[in-house]
């Protein structure tokens, strides 16, 4: 783990969890036994001015650090993936760093322009043409060009992570796929000729498929991936299936990466009650997909 040691010993005091924190330098300095926390520690936080659950440029400026910390030991393939906690958008911008969250910084300091992201849950995967963006812009985003390059650069992330096998479906923008230009126009005149002129190139992608359908068919095994097309919307098919188990890859980079896809719970922070089950969740599917990023 990369933190402060001083935040991880509050933090073990209010959860009440049996934990030892080691202070290393180098992953290999670890003592990786059952009941050991194994800590780069960088010191980086005053606990006369922290106060907890509450937006901090300190606070902000730190969790930066240790995202920065661990992108660096990737890098170098010092560790074989990084998996990470939620970070407060509020508190990175009063600590003056000038991103809007984990996949930008992700993006920078690994080189790697636009990261795909990716939710896995019970076997579903989604990718999303769009993210952090107003859903007005989301929807002007919708282009054949671009419909066509996330395919193609999400099928490298799967096969990546070892998936080779099994069909994309593009999810429709607009209510039943817009019924051939009824309720909108997006399908027609960007996503079915992006589909074609893939199924042309011999990608195995299909859509649009209404998206009041094509997450339950992903579920139930018909594809191996969906794309989805504005963020909420698969953010919602997701999180409601499992939200505790709905975890995020960001793919295309040269490093793995797994997160918890929820924020950091403000109103219970200091209380001991935050369930631990999505950061263990993002640490295993870490773990199931590292080998792939080892070599």
């Amino acid at each position: 783990m990369v933190g402060d040691r001083k935040v991880l010993q509050n933090a073990i005091g209010f959860t009440k969890v049996p934990l030892t924190i080691r202070v290393i330098q180098k992953v290999e300095e670890g003592d990786y036994s059952k009941g050991v926390l194994n800590l780069i520690d960088l010191d980086n936080v005053d606990m006369n001015a922290f106060q907890i659950g509450q937006v901090d440029g300190m606070c902000g400026r730190a969790a930066y650090e240790y995202i920065a910390k661990s992108i660096e030991l990737a890098n170098h393939k010092d560790v074989a993936a990084v998996s990470t906690t939620p970070i407060n958008k509020e508190s990175l911008k009063a600590g003056n760093v000038n991103f809007i969250g984990h996949t930008e910084i992700f993006g920078a300091l690994t080189d790697t322009k636009d990261p795909l992201t990716m939710f896995e849950v019970h076997g579903m995967r989604v990718f999303f043409l769009t993210r952090h963006v107003s859903l007005r812009k989301a929807c002007d985003l919708v282009t054949k060009d671009r419909i066509k390059d996330y395919v193609k650069r999400c099928k490298e992330v799967l096969v990546k992570l070892g998936v080779t096998e099994g069909t994309m479906a593009i999810a429709g923008l607009n209510p039943h796929s817009g019924e051939h230009g009824l309720f909108g126009d997006e399908e027609v005149d960007h996503v079915t000729p992006a589909v074609e002129e893939l199924q042309a190139e011999g990608y195995d992608v299909v859509g649009p498929i209404g998206a009041d359908s094509v997450f339950h068919l992903a579920l139930q095994g018909r594809f191996n991936s969906v794309l989805s097309l504005y963020h909420d919307q698969g953010h919602i098919a997701t999180k409601t299936l499992d939200f505790e188990r709905t975890i995020a890859i960001t793919g295309g980079m040269p490093i793995l990466r797994t997160s918890v896809d929820h924020g950091t719970a403000m109103d219970i922070a200091g209380k001991g009650i935050a369930s631990e089950v999505s950061m263990v969740e993002a640490i295993l599917l870490g773990a199931k997909y590292s080998a792939n990023f080892i070599k």
